[in-house]
């Protein structure tokens, strides 16, 4: 039973990838905010993690450290035993995870490409696999944090927006696979957010992506919460296979 102003039932179990900063860790509070009990997977920051999970559990719900590297098969299959043993398995996942590596094509050593895409799409696959595998039997929703660069493009991020394009397509397709058995597989795409992660972008790159905003500014890691909470959760039962972009107006379509 959902407590009054709460999406969720008291108590959801749900994994968020990539959580111990910035987005990912916005997404882990305001989950638990709405009554989630949150598995916090981080790959080596286990401190900033802990903090996460402390302040989850000032809130009154359960925070269960859940470290992998999401693009080792093996730490991935690690993780998901061990959320089934602990709790039965989740209800929900929302996978943040994701990295970039930036630089023109034409100078990208394979390297850094493999890089990226091990992190932002393979990873995506096994953490989605495991996610659908502790769903068969009781659905569930998956969200996958996406970018806008998966769906236009951008200059000097050829990796990333593969990686994040590959991953909205893994995403619909495994909306329609997952359908039939009740898990909703959703993608919230943001363009410009103030994390740690924009601000590698240079300065003048960064003025002229301002200037094409309509709203005037860079989103929050709280803004991209907000939306990944509303379609990970039951106010948004009706809805899968949609990719929602929280980009200040930026995309057009």
């Amino acid at each position: 039973m959902s407590a009054p102003g709460m999406l969720f039932a008291e108590g959801t179990k749900a994994l968020v990838t990539g959580a111990s900063r910035g987005i990912g860790a916005a997404i882990a509070m305001a989950l638990a905010e709405h009554g989630c009990d949150i598995a916090l997977n981080y790959r080596a920051n286990s401190a900033k993690a802990e903090e996460v999970a402390e302040r989850i559990r000032g809130l009154g719900r359960e925070a269960l450290l859940a470290p992998a590297d999401v693009a080792d098969e093996a730490q991935v299959t690690a993780m998901y035993k061990k959320l089934r043993v602990e709790w039965g398995g989740v209800s929900v996942a929302v996978l943040n995870s994701g990295i970039t590596a930036d630089g023109h094509l034409a100078a990208m050593s394979s390297a850094k490409w493999q890089e990226v895409i091990s992190t932002n799409l393979t990873g995506a696959f096994l953490t989605a696999r495991g996610a659908t595998k502790q769903m068969h039997t009781t659905g569930g929703s998956i969200v996958l944090i996406a970018s806008t660069s998966g769906i236009a493009g951008r200059a000097g991020q050829a990796n990333y927006a593969a990686s994040k394009g590959g991953a909205i397509s893994l995403a619909k397709s495994l909306a329609y696979e997952g359908a039939p058995r009740g898990i909703r597989v959703n993608v919230v795409a943001p363009g410009f957010i103030d994390t740690d992660m924009v601000k590698k972008v240079p300065p003048a790159q960064m003025k002229g992506a301002l200037q094409a905003i309509p709203l005037g500014r860079m989103g929050t890691p709280e803004e991209v919460a907000q939306a990944a909470v509303f379609l990970a959760s039951p106010a948004a039962s009706y809805i899968t296979a949609k990719v929602l972009t929280v980009d200040g107006g930026m995309l057009y379509s």
